[in-house]
């Protein structure tokens, strides 16, 4: 039964908030230089890490799209060896960035891809109706209000070739548990380390562009420039979470992910794709390096976000 909150339960809940949000600034306040410098250290073996998302502009700098990366890795002592790529993506995109996604992972033998779920779940086909909990409705919500679509409405993960290479549920919980983990020390680390990096006047100067794209002739085009940007600022975000031995978010997963790598490696497959959030990609690929010698030959950019109309 869902009870209503009333006005002493908001309280507490608030008070519980902004008590998440000052330990997250305390502890973030130091945690943003170290976690730029741990990324650092983690991806000196491979030189300068490969950006798997930008922004591009025209020539009088206005944005005109939100791009995600494939980068394809060979082992330079094997040149006939496996291939892998790794494909970032955004849980939110144009209509025509997952189709051509779905066309691209099409000519892989084996697609690695990230699901927090039971190994044996379905994952619906692109167009079957969703649950109806309240991240679903959210992710609806954000992609209706953006005009945009639902990565799970529009891949095909019903081909032979997608393996669902991710943590269950309960993996995940154990992980977390593991690492000496919880949500709530996790989002207080996030929030922590963006408002750390922030100036005092930011907060007025994001709702300022926050109010003038909703009451923009084109909302859903406003809205998508400043949302673009936002992603761009706050992309190293997710390395507060990463510690010595990483986060079960990033790290755990994707310690995963390389298993099963191995796995579709000895079974032969010499083309793989690792189909994952753009997020996971720096780690990723220091991980390539590290365990098989894989380094970056190629690089394409497909638009996510149409940022012209």
């Amino acid at each position: 039964m869902i009870r209503p909150i009333g006005h002493a339960s908001q309280g507490k809940v608030f008070f519980r908030a902004a008590t998440i949000a000052a330990t997250g600034l305390l502890l973030a306040r130091g945690a943003a230089v170290a976690a730029e410098a741990n990324l650092a250290a983690r991806h000196k073996a491979i030189g300068s890490t490969a950006s798997f998302l930008r922004l591009t502009c025209n020539r009088q700098q206005s944005p005109v799209a939100l791009e995600t990366a494939i980068v394809r890795y060979r082992c330079s002592t094997m040149p006939q060896g496996p291939a892998v790529s790794l494909v970032g993506v955004l849980h939110i995109g144009e209509r025509s960035y997952y189709a051509q996604l779905n066309r691209e992972l099409a000519s892989y033998e084996a697609v690695l891809y990230e699901l927090v779920a039971a190994p044996n779940r379905r994952v619906p086909k692109a167009g079957e109706p969703r649950g109806n909990n309240p991240l679903s409705l959210a992710q609806n919500g954000m992609k209706d209000l953006l005009g945009l679509e639902f990565q799970l409405n529009a891949i095909d993960y019903t081909r032979r070739n997608m393996i669902h290479a991710d943590m269950s549920p309960d993996e995940f919980a154990r992980s977390m548990d593991r690492r000496g983990e919880s949500l709530t020390s996790m989002f207080a680390r996030m929030m922590g380390y963006a408002m750390a990096r922030e100036s005092p006047s930011s907060d007025a100067v994001h709702g300022g562009r926050l109010l003038l794209a909703l009451m923009d002739k084109n909302r859903a085009l406003a809205l998508k420039r400043l949302m673009a940007a936002q992603f761009l600022e706050n992309d190293d975000s997710l390395a507060a979470l990463e510690g010595p031995k990483g986060s079960t978010l990033i790290a755990g997963r994707n310690e995963v992910v390389i298993k099963a790598l191995r796995r579709e490696i000895a079974a032969g497959k010499r083309n793989i794709a690792i189909f994952y959030g753009a997020g996971h990609m720096p780690d990723m690929q220091t991980r390539l390096h590290a365990v098989f010698g894989l380094e970056p030959v190629e690089t394409r950019w497909l638009t996510a976000w149409d940022l012209t109309h």
